[in-house]
Formats: C-alpha cells, structure tokens, sequence
C-alpha cells in the first residue's frame, strides 16, 4: 500500500507533490513556515475522515489535521495532511445555549451565527481563526476573563478514534480523553465535530484608541491602572505598534461585556490622555470582534513569540518603553487573570493561567528582516527575564518550540500516557506533540 492508493478510498480531493495546487493546499497560515507533507487530502465530510484515518492506520502514516493552517509549526515532514474546510456545519440551539460546529468552522461564522441571538462563544480576536485548533488548544480570547479558555466551553466532541472507529466524547462517556482533548491539542484522535456551550452577551463596548509614539509612557501608565482593578467583563490589550514605512504609536485595545455607560466611567483614565489620533469605541456586535484589534486576513510571513508574565510595574516599564520596537511590528502586553486564574474553570488539560499577563512579539518573517527580528525577540524576553514564568499558552507555541512548554510536568505525563494509550502507532500528528 502506497499513498497513491488514499485516493481510491475518499469521496474528497487528494493532492500529491506532483498535482497542479498541491503547493497552494500544502501551505501554512504563516508563510515563513513549510510543510513538507506527503499528501494533502480535503476530507468531503466525517465519512471520509474515518476511511482516511483507517486508510492511514493500514499504510502506518500520519495524519495531521489543519483547518485553516494557523498555528503550524513545519513538523509534518512525509505526513498527510487533513484540511477539514467542507466540514462547515454550524447549528445554534439558542434555548440550550450550544453551538454544534464542524472541525472546518471559522470563528467568525460561529459569532455570525449567535450574535443576533444575544450569545456568543469564546473566541479569539480573529475571525479567520479555526474553531477546532484553538479549542482544543485552550484559547485565551476576549471573553476568557470572564468564562475562561474556549475548551473549557466543551461539551461533547464527535471523534475518529486511531483505529479508525467513529465515536463521540463527553465527561460521562470517556473523561480521560475529554479531559486531553480539552486544552491538550489534537494528538490523541481526530475531531470531526464540536459541541460548545454559549455564553449570554446581549451587549458590548469596544474599539482601538491610538496616540503617537510620545504618548507611550501616558499610555501604559493608564494601561497599569485600569487592569489593576479591572472586573472580570473588561480585557484590555496595549500595543506599541511599528507598522512598515508608517510612524511609530501606541494603541488600547479593549472590550468590555456590558453596556457603554459602565465602560466608559471604567475608562475614564483614557479621556485624560491627550492626542489621540483615533478613537473606534463604542458598541460592538459580537459578529464584529474581529474590528476591535484587526489582524491580517490572508496568509503573511511573520516570526512570533509569546511568554506569560508573572507581573508588571515601573520597572518592567522601563525595560518595555525605552527601546525602540523596530524590527518588530507589535509588542503587546494582554491583561489576563480572572476566570483564567482559576484551577476548577474547565478543569481541562491546559488547567488555570496563574500569570496575570501575556507578552506578544511579533515581526515580520521576511528573508533579510527574520534574524533581526529574533534578536530583538530574545532582547526583549532578555529584559524582562525575571518577570517570565517560562509557560507558553498551548495554541500561541512557535515553531521551534514544544509542547512541553505549555504544561506542568504532571499534565504532560497524563498527556503522554494518554497517547501512548489511545494512539500507540502514531496515526495522529498535533501541530506541537505532547512526545515530541
């Protein structure tokens, strides 16, 4: 059995390195990070993840499943490669707040969905984002403060066990894979389908503000003070942007669950900074989160770096506003804490984000610009060493990096035996494997 024979068992496209578009499907989200697979199969639907699964199980290959290509990290050398787009069901049962997804759904169709019903589901900040990969990787987002990460939305998933037997979880009918898939990633089955609890929000308060660069101590001060004593319903994200050819600024990013009143008296600090050179707040449909920090749309080169941190002050402050941000295009810091903090919240694999603050790096991946963002990565991780916890959240890993880094050393023992148990023949491939 060769891999020219899964095209004889699937309803869907298989494309091998010689076909016509086999590069286009091939690749990533981010276009500094290659794939070398062996095949890339467009599942039609579920029945055609179980005869691919079963088909790779005999032929003892890989699978690895990208829906939409984020989060990829190149580590799919002779593999195949599940794109699960046509798995595009979305059915909202508003009187019982769940959302049934298929493994091809982006978030934003979720939102569309649920919006004009007054729920949302968790999400990230960008709509093109899979739902699937970001669940299972836990998925820290606007809303996580209040309800925690997405997996731990979770109610059921529709799997493909490694043999290659269709079946469905929940915390009743199999809670140690329940519990793995929950933040664990996907290297112990293949998802076909999720059931999602929705949360109520009838209404929300959002936007960018941006000033020029001089306005950043200002800007961060009043970042410090509104996180200090933030409730649950509000999540405020600071950028020192550096945009191609453009002026350096700073910008908040926020959103807040409730009407615009409250939010506004919350956000008062930022009336006070003058010359703002634009102001986007006000109420946001659900539907819209993606307009409150816009991100790229289409695939793009670029080199990113996450850490957790385990606090902040006028020291930190220093360190993060005295240098230039160039060769980066963003520095961003995230208030965490709230429901994230908390072991019990979705009890999954990822457990709670203690640290009350995430650090985004991120540059372009252009041939002559990729060393000297690196380096400026490590310089400011450098800086800030001491306020680093040294945990990575699961789905932000970068190539290079392991999944060891995103869980305690008891999680991924569980992880590990987990997989050894349910996938002994390495029919699955996670972007970041827990053996890896």
């Amino acid at each position: 059995m060769t891999i020219n024979d899964v095209r004889g068992v699937l309803k869907g496209r298989v494309l091998l390195p010689d076909d016509d578009g086999f590069e286009q499907a091939a690749t990533a989200w981010n276009l500094t990070v290659r794939q070398p697979v062996a095949a890339v199969v467009e599942a039609a639907d579920a029945d055609d993840v179980v005869a691919l699964v079963r088909y790779a199980r005999r032929a003892g290959l890989t699978v690895a499943a990208q829906p939409t290509g984020h989060g990829a990290s190149g580590d799919v050398e002779g593999l195949i490669l599940l794109r699960t787009g046509l798995l595009n069901e979305v059915v909202v049962r508003a009187e019982k707040r769940v959302v049934r997804v298929g493994a091809g759904v982006r978030w934003g169709q979720v939102q569309a969905a649920a919006g004009p019903l007054g729920l949302a589901g968790l999400s990230g900040s960008a709509p093109g984002v899979g739902v699937t990969g970001y669940t299972l990787g836990g998925g820290v987002g606007w809303f996580s403060r209040k309800y925690g990460l997405a997996s731990g939305s979770v109610r059921a998933i529709d799997i493909v066990d490694a043999d290659g037997e269709p079946g469905r979880v929940t915390a009743e009918s199999d809670p140690e894979l329940f519990w793995a898939l929950r933040g664990g990633g996907g290297d112990f089955a293949m998802v076909t389908a999720l059931e999602l609890e929705l949360y109520p929000v009838p209404t929300m308060y959002g936007g960018r503000v941006a000033w020029p660069e001089h306005r950043t101590s200002e800007v961060y001060d009043a970042f410090l003070e509104i996180t200090a004593e933030a409730p649950r319903e509000l999540s405020v994200w600071f950028n020192r942007f550096q945009p191609p050819g453009a002026p350096p600024m700073v910008t908040l990013d926020l959103a807040y669950l409730g009407e615009a009143a409250p939010a506004k008296d919350l956000l008062v600090r930022l009336d006070k900074i003058e010359g703002a050179v634009s102001d986007s707040r006000g109420v946001v449909p659900v539907a819209g989160l993606g307009a409150i920090s816009p991100e790229p749309i289409d695939p793009t080169p670029s080199i990113s770096r996450v850490e957790l941190l385990t606090g902040l002050g006028a020291d930190a402050g220093e360190l993060l506003l005295s240098k230039p941000v160039e060769p980066l295009i963003n520095l961003q810091i995230r208030n965490l804490g709230g429901a994230l903090a908390e072991p019990g919240v979705g009890a999954g694999a990822s457990g709670a984000v203690a640290e009350p603050y995430l650090l985004s790096l991120v540059g372009l991946g252009l041939p002559h610009m990729a060393d000297a963002t690196r380096a400026k990565q490590a310089e400011v991780v450098a800086d800030l060493k001491a306020r680093i916890s040294g945990r990575k959240p699961y789905t932000l890993l970068s190539p290079g990096e392991t999944a060891a880094e995103s869980f305690s050393g008891g999680a991924l023992a569980r992880l590990r035996e987990i997989k050894r148990a349910r996938d002994p023949h390495n029919v699955f491939r996670a972007n970041y494997p827990v053996l890896g």
